[in-house]
């Protein structure tokens, strides 16, 4: 197995996983972390920072390593993630550290609500994202696994009653029990719900989307009692099972591209994973065998090294460039899921293979200290003949999400080795593994990409 690094081990073991985990959490509370009410970043692209006056708590969402330059894409959804993955590492590592920043990441989150009983919007989590003008349904929902988890971990309700607040304001609002969807925007000004403006009619009919993300209506459900909120998460799966195409994944919707087949790397962790804890609720095999579909196509779609690309194509071929390391991790946690939870051993190979790939793409020796300890997320490709290429790191459930750079082709550096050259490529710079299929040319819109969720 090639990969981009040589400073990391091949062989997985608990020692050098626990020291990964350890270094990544410094990376988030040191680096990513915001301990000041102002967010201290003169230039960032987050059209909607003006409505939080108070970032205490909050994670700078990416970094750009050639620009040197951090960012944010949606500091609610983007927090929850980050929440839980410390949460998770306190649970692992025992260090109250973690907790602390967890509880900071939680209390930014809680500023944003509407807590007021009497107000009709009671519940509603304020995740604005860059893509719209409005706030995102299926950010409100992957907040929530972190509030659930912190509630948990430290025995404070406060957390866990913010979180099932925002459930009843979900199914009150944009829950469409006829359909088995969600509405995807709402606008807090004039209490509007509605298709997102890049939901186009032509090419998605349907009026939301199935989200069925962290399974936190059964969350919910287990939490409380409330059988309404078990019952749209079999709604949801449902409709899920009925759209499902290709098989363990969803073309149909967005951020999936029907026309092409082209499928975001998530998608199958978003919705498909969740389909396991439906199975176990309803004792309902459909389910769990949607669920391992989900499964194979992630085995199909990482490369020869573990990673994994964004636009990954009907047959399996992707771009050069455009990496995604969330993916990659995301399908780690689902591998290793099936397997605790049913026995599964068709996952472990390539759990282990992607597993170590994501190791070996932490920054450990990196100049720029806004890297150290980081999971590389993707390269972009050179914009000009001299200009290198982009290198991003997103703290956003690290824990989690670990992964990087695979099927790298043309004039690319280590991560390292970029960081080492002050930016610069050095000279002939090692390669990934190949892709398993021949990469399709980049369109100048996908060579230009920004980091986006």
């Amino acid at each position: 197995m090639s990969s981009w690094t040589t400073n990391h081990p091949t062989v997985l073991d608990e020692k050098s996983i626990r020291q990964s985990i350890a270094l990544a959490c410094r990376w988030i509370i040191d680096r990513s972390l915001i301990t000041t009410k102002d967010h201290g970043l003169p230039r960032h692209s987050f059209s909607h920072a003006a409505r939080y006056t108070d970032w205490r708590g909050a994670f700078k969402g990416e970094y750009s390593a050639r620009d040197q330059r951090w960012g944010f894409f949606c500091p609610l959804w983007h927090g929850g993630q980050g929440v839980k993955a410390l949460v998770m590492a306190y649970e692992v590592l025992k260090d109250d550290e973690y907790l602390r920043a967890a509880r900071l990441g939680a209390d930014f989150i809680l500023r944003y609500r509407v807590n007021d009983p009497a107000d009709a919007d009671y519940g509603l989590l304020l995740a604005f994202e860059n893509a719209s003008e409005y706030i995102n349904s299926s950010a409100i929902m992957e907040t929530l696994g972190g509030l659930f988890a912190l509630s948990d971990a430290t025995g404070d309700k406060q957390y866990a009653e913010a979180a099932v607040a925002a459930l009843r304001w979900v199914q009150r609002k944009l829950w469409l029990p006829d359909e088995g969807l969600f509405w995807d925007e709402y606008d807090p000004d004039k209490r509007t719900r509605h298709r997102a403006p890049w939901m186009k009619k032509e090419c998605f009919p349907q009026p939301g989307r199935p989200l069925l993300d962290d399974g936190v209506f059964l969350t919910g459900w287990k939490l409380t009692g409330d059988q309404s909120f078990k019952e749209i998460a079999v709604q949801t799966a449902d409709r899920l099972l009925r759209d499902e195409n290709p098989p363990g994944n969803w073309k149909a919707y967005p951020p999936a591209f029907p026309d092409t087949g082209i499928l975001h790397p998530r998608h199958a962790y978003w919705w498909g994973r969740p389909l396991w804890m439906v199975s176990q609720a309803t004792g309902d095999k459909r389910y769990l065998e949607a669920c391992r579909r989900s499964a194979q196509w992630y085995v199909q779609a990482i490369r020869y090294d573990g990673g994994l690309f964004r636009d990954t194509g009907p047959d399996f071929r992707t771009p050069s460039f455009g990496h995604a390391t969330s993916g990659a991790a995301c399908a780690v946690i689902l591998w290793a899921e099936l397997t605790r939870e049913f026995g599964d051993k068709q996952w472990i190979e390539p759990l282990r293979r992607s597993l170590s790939f994501c190791q070996s793409v932490q920054f450990t020796g990196a100049k720029d200290p806004n890297l150290q300890g980081a999971i590389l997320e993707k390269v972009l490709p050179p914009r000009r003949h001299r200009c290198p290429p982009v290198v991003l790191a997103r703290p956003r459930h690290i824990l989690l999400r670990v992964g990087g750079v695979s099927g790298v082709a043309g004039r690319a550096g280590s991560p390292e080795a970029v960081a080492a050259h002050g930016g610069r490529d050095p000279p002939n710079p090692p390669r990934s593994a190949p892709a398993a299929a021949e990469p399709r040319r980049l369109t100048p819109r996908v060579a230009e990409l920004s980091m986006v969720a």
